[in-house]
């Protein structure tokens, strides 16, 4: 398991704690038992080698992984090429073409994001096949409100996208005076029509950006995987 030079040399106390090696042990012995848990070893730290900690400008949580087969691939939200885009994924997308009148593409593959500076961070990093949730509590939390302390102390004027009550629970201890926080229920079909639809997240956070002198993201997408 890689992860980007800055983001291990930031984290490098996580990565020697007690319960980081009790974590991977947890995991280990979940594969061992023929456990199928997402996303692979190689992808686990995807979010953090595809958005270097020095060119991270934007932060969406998401909770778990997806725990269907194919699906995860170690950023929130997003699916390998290939796989069924899910509803949450769905509902994001017609918010993007509402707000920013992108097209609406025909994957779920967010890596694009991810290389323009959105750290698409899951506040669980592992999931077990068919049983959402299944890893919570065993110390990814701990891990992950650790990467959201360092970016909201060593970095300013990053945004934060909070979707839904979980991820703004997250995030509550990042500084409103360093850093624009933008929040709304999550894109689910549930709770989408409470307030996710309509928020102009996309818009909101380049016009912040902008403002700052920052560069903004290019949030279009291309419309297959293959362009």
């Amino acid at each position: 398991m890689k992860i980007e030079s800055k983001w291990k040399e930031i984290l490098k106390d996580e990565f020697s704690a007690e319960y980081m090696t009790e974590l991977l042990s947890f995991i280990d012995t979940e594969r061992q038992s023929g456990k199928e848990v997402y996303p692979c070893d190689d992808d686990l730290f995807a979010a953090f080698n595809e958005t270097p900690f020095d060119k991270v400008k934007v932060v969406i949580i998401g909770q778990d992984p997806y725990h269907g087969p194919g699906q995860a691939h170690g950023m929130c939200f997003s699916v390998k090429p290939g796989v069924k885009v899910p509803p949450s994924l769905r509902n994001i997308y017609k918010e993007l073409n509402s707000d920013t009148g992108s097209q609406i593409p025909e994957h779920g593959y967010l890596m694009k994001w991810a290389q323009e500076g959105v750290l698409l961070l899951n506040a669980c990093l592992t999931v077990e096949d068919g049983k959402a949730g299944s890893h919570h509590k065993k110390g990814w939390e701990k891990f992950t409100d650790k990467v959201i302390q360092e970016l909201n102390d060593k970095k300013e004027n990053l945004v934060f996208i909070l979707w839904g009550a979980p991820a703004q629970k997250k995030a509550k201890k990042v500084d409103e005076s360093k850093h624009f926080i933008l929040k709304s229920p999550h894109p689910s079909p549930l709770s989408s029509y409470r307030g996710f639809f309509e928020s102009k997240p996309f818009s909101q956070t380049n016009e912040f950006l902008s403002k700052k002198k920052l560069g903004v993201i290019d949030w279009s997408l291309p419309l297959s995987v293959d362009e």
